[in-house]
């Protein structure tokens, strides 16, 4: 046999070899994302949760993410139609389906981290909520909240007697009711649109979070800030998936991602707001915005309204088993709780 005949059988030897050999398929969660390139939730969540299910499952599981596939209003139709096997969704979005995920937005008048309120949130979700079942045809892989929710304007705002009227950006949920309760003019727009609305004069002002004012450029269109302590109000979020993804996942490794996710994955949701949240101020003060408190008096304002706008909640979606004070009670004791815990910090990955 000749040199080229003995090279051409070897290279059939190690290829039958190879065929022989058991292959691992590595199965791919496709996430829809938005927010921009450089939100947290792509620079710090999505890589922090891949590199969470990767190791997890030895490398079996892992994450692609895909931006742009629709707007924030549409993730989760994208999820429960299987055009993405997972994304994020603001559940003021969604008016109607979402109820009980006011919970956590109704303002406490305190300081405290969104990542406690997430873990808070995802306990109180689990313990309360989640028999609800408003997430029906969908895993609920994680809750959030964002950081407090203030007040952007292009003209500076010292009273809420100056609100009155305003063009003010709002985007469902208890924001919306606040804004109704405050005589603004409520305009409902996504965060990504924001700038433009506000550029174009479209719009007064904008109900949104510190996060915002870097991630969606409006510290650069809206330079001052009305703020209350904790924050006029917070956001609800959930991380979503397509049950019909566990179909491609092994019971071992679909156990491995749950133990990372839930709470896990509900503080780094949170955490990454926090982070947000600094920068955002952070690039507002260079560029030389105002921020202004709200007056007691207007506090006191905000108080009654708020104390109204829980009880209407509480009577509207409290049924059956569903205690919803209670539930809300639960939620804010377990802040204190929550906040106690070790920060996720230590295991976030960041691009």
């Amino acid at each position: 046999m000749n040199k080229s005949a003995r090279l051409i059988m070897g290279a059939m030897s190690v290829a039958g070899m190879a065929f022989s050999l058991p292959t691992l398929a590595q199965t791919t969660i496709n996430v829809s994302s938005w927010g921009g390139p450089n939100h947290g939730i792509n620079t710090i969540v999505w890589p922090t949760w891949k590199a969470w299910i990767e190791e997890a499952t030895e490398g079996r599981v892992t994450l692609q993410v895909t931006e742009d596939l629709g707007p924030p209003d549409a993730q989760m139709a994208l999820v429960a139609d299987g055009v993405a096997d997972a994304s994020w969704i603001f559940h003021g979005h969604m008016p109607g389906r979402f109820e009980l995920t006011k919970l956590p937005e109704f303002p406490t008048f305190e300081e405290f981290s969104s990542e406690a309120a997430s873990a808070a949130y995802w306990r109180t979700h689990q313990e309360y909520l989640a028999q609800a079942n408003e997430h029906r045809g969908l895993e609920v892989m994680a809750v959030g909240v964002h950081g407090p929710g203030q007040i952007f304007t292009g003209e500076k705002v010292e009273t809420f007697d100056q609100l009155a009227g305003k063009r003010m950006r709002v985007g469902g949920g208890v924001m919306t009711d606040l804004a109704e309760h405050l005589e603004l003019t409520g305009v409902a727009l996504p965060p990504t649109g924001v700038y433009e609305a506000a550029s174009q004069g479209v719009i007064d002002g904008a109900m949104l979070t510190l996060e915002g004012l870097r991630s969606f450029r409006v510290a650069e269109v809206l330079p001052y800030t009305l703020t209350v302590d904790g924050g006029f109000y917070r956001g609800s979020f959930a991380i979503i998936m397509n049950p019909m993804v566990w179909d491609r996942v092994s019971a071992e490794d679909r156990e491995a991602i749950e133990g990372i996710s839930g709470e896990s994955l509900s503080r780094l949701f949170g955490y990454m707001m926090d982070v947000a949240d600094q920068r955002g101020v952070e690039f507002a003060k260079e560029l030389g915005n105002t921020f202004t408190q709200a007056s007691e008096e207007d506090i006191a304002m905000l108080k009654e309204i708020s104390a109204e706008l829980v009880e209407q909640w509480a009577d509207k979606v409290g049924r059956g088993d569903l205690e919803a004070r209670e539930a809300l009670e639960f939620f804010r004791s377990e802040l204190a709780v929550a906040a106690e815990a070790e920060s996720i910090e230590p295991r976030v990955v960041q691009q």
